[in-house]
């Protein structure tokens, strides 16, 4: 047998881009052959995908699957948003938000190596395999796990997602006009694209940074810049509230009635309930959030295709 070292399998993985585990076991069937293992993996398909992962995938969906007191939600990209409308491909995340739930992984790289759904193939496995049939670029970027009193958003059919989890005790919880209440908060939280759930979450350090850019915006105006510093200190107060409404969902002008904040608006609904509600924490991905986008045209990248 072959002496296969950890720099073989490495600099099999730097031409190929397949997994470790997958350069490995094609080196230990080449018996070390460096020209003979890449050719396993061609014909095993997972060259052919790793040949794409240089490809944008700035597309895709975000998506949420909930069961009982848990929600995980996920952002898989893709090249085109026709692949990420396709079913297959719907129905392939979906199944991987129910390998997530059940296995509870700690990051992508755990994920990966998770067994996809009742099968005997990793989720990285399934996943070049999903790209070499569909013949794009396809990437897990990020998912999360919550558990708790929560609810779920999906906007444009997955252009975005949100979880809201709350402080509910268990009356207001119980109440049957609880889900639309928790609903309501959800969708404020992916129309708005708010920082922080409540004010308790922003750092210090960002509110004194906040303050600092006050300082000077207010010294660099002859307006204001002579004012007594009790005055300033006041006027910077108020600045900071409003830094609270823009980037806090609590403080946030609640989006169904903007004379009242979300906080209110949960004061007010708990009364209805029967008990007490309170924002807690949110998840939010936008999909493509952050990344570089095509700028090629795809209609004629086709029509090119069809000329061949």
């Amino acid at each position: 047998m072959a002496n296969i070292t950890a720099k073989d399998v490495a600099d099999l993985r730097a031409k190929t881009g397949c997994g470790m585990m997958d350069c490995k076991k094609a080196l230990v069937k080449a018996e070390g052959n460096f020209d003979e293992a890449v050719k396993i993996l061609r014909e095993m398909g997972l060259a052919s995908a790793a040949k794409k992962a240089d490809r944008i995938a700035a597309e895709g969906v975000v998506a949420i699957l909930t069961e009982g007191n848990t929600a995980a939600m996920i952002e898989v990209n893709s090249e085109t948003d026709f692949v990420a409308k396709n079913q297959s491909f719907r129905d392939f995340v979906n199944d991987i938000l129910k390998t997530i739930i059940a296995n509870k992984p700690a990051d992508v790289a755990a994920l990966l190596a998770c067994k996809y759904l009742d099968t005997d193939v990793t989720v990285e496995a399934e996943l070049k395999n999903k790209i070499s049939i569909i013949g794009e670029n396809m990437n897990i970027r990020r998912f999360v796990i919550v558990d708790g009193v929560l609810s779920t958003y999906i906007h444009g059919g997955g252009t975005a997602g949100v979880i809201v989890t709350f402080d509910a005790d268990d009356a207001a919880a119980a109440n049957p006009g609880f889900a639309e209440v928790a609903y309501n908060v959800a969708l404020q939280a992916a129309a708005m694209n708010c920082q922080y759930a409540v004010r308790a979450d922003v750092p210090a350090s960002v509110i004194e940074g906040e303050k600092e850019i006050l300082k000077a915006q207010i010294a660099n105006d002859p307006k204001s810049a002579n004012k007594p510093a009790a005055i300033i200190e006041k006027m910077i107060d108020g600045r900071i509230n409003k830094y609270y409404e823009t980037n806090c969902l609590e403080d946030q002008a609640y989006v169904k009635d903007d004379s009242v904040s979300v906080g209110k608006y949960l004061e007010n609904e708990s009364k209805n309930l029967g008990g007490s509600v309170k924002v807690k924490a949110f998840y939010r991905y936008e999909k493509g959030e952050g990344l570089e986008k095509r700028d090629d045209n795809f209609v004629a990248e086709i029509e090119s295709m069809m000329k061949k």
